[in-house]
Formats: structure tokens, C-alpha cells, sequence
């Protein structure tokens, strides 16, 4: 099992950047290909980015193709989002989570991941 704890979320301008990070317990980080989601007040989770085991692989939303990057350091169990030209529809709860399935593929849907973090809110002002 793995815990996942998110931060970097806060308050930021239209245009501005942040870094969320996720931090993962445990000693199998790399077994796991790792996905950010976000949800957004009323609406459903939706993914934002998704990384295979040793970051080579990776895939995005077309809404934040060109503006976020997903990484991640296998050495310090953490995996990032960094957001670039935030904009107030980024506004929402970002999530981190883990999937134990094949950890060479990158997984796209929230019913692929089995571990969750708490999230962290990303508020975008205009």
C-alpha cells in the first residue's frame, strides 16, 4: 500500500504558475504509474496528467496540453505538476493518485488508480 500527500496548491493570478507535489510512502515508488486529477466545485474528477514508472511516458488533457508537465524523481518518491499559465478554469481540488497496474503504461481514467491522496485547492483569480 502507499500513501500519497499532495502540496503546492494555493492562490495565484490568471497567467501565474504553481508546482504541486505528491510525496508517496513506502519503498515501491517506481512500481507505480502515477496520474493527477482535479475536480472542480459541481463537477466530476476529471484527469489532468498521467506518468508511467520511470517517467518516459506520459499523457495529458487537451486542455492543459502545452501548459502543465508531469514529472516525477523515483529517488525522492515524488511525483509533480508543474502549471504554467494558470488560468480561473484550473481552479480545483488537485488530486494525486497511484495505479498498480502495468507500471509502464500511463492510465487515464480515475477507476485505473487504486491510491488516492487528500488533494490540495488550486485557486485561480482573475
Amino acid at each position: 500500500q502507499v500513501q500519497l500527500v499532495e502540496s503546492g496548491g494555493g492562490l495565484v493570478q490568471a497567467g501565474g504558475s504553481l508546482r504541486l507535489s505528491c510525496a508517496a510512502s513506502g519503498r515501491t515508488f517506481s512500481r507505480y504509474a502515477m496520474g493527477w486529477f482535479r475536480q472542480a466545485p459541481g463537477k466530476e474528477r476529471e484527469f489532468v496528467a498521467g506518468i508511467n514508472w520511470n517517467g518516459l511516458s506520459t499523457n495529458y488533457a487537451d486542455f492543459v496540453k502545452g501548459r502543465f508537465t508531469i514529472s516525477r524523481d523515483n529517488a525522492k518518491n515524488t511525483v509533480y505538476l508543474q502549471m504554467n499559465s494558470l488560468e480561473p478554469e484550473d481552479t480545483a481540488v488537485y488530486f494525486c493518485a497511484a495505479a498498480r497496474g502495468t507500471n509502464w503504461r500511463v492510465y487515464l481514467t480515475d477507476d485505473d488508480y487504486d491510491y488516492w491522496g487528500q488533494g490540495t485547492q488550486v485557486t485561480v483569480s482573475l
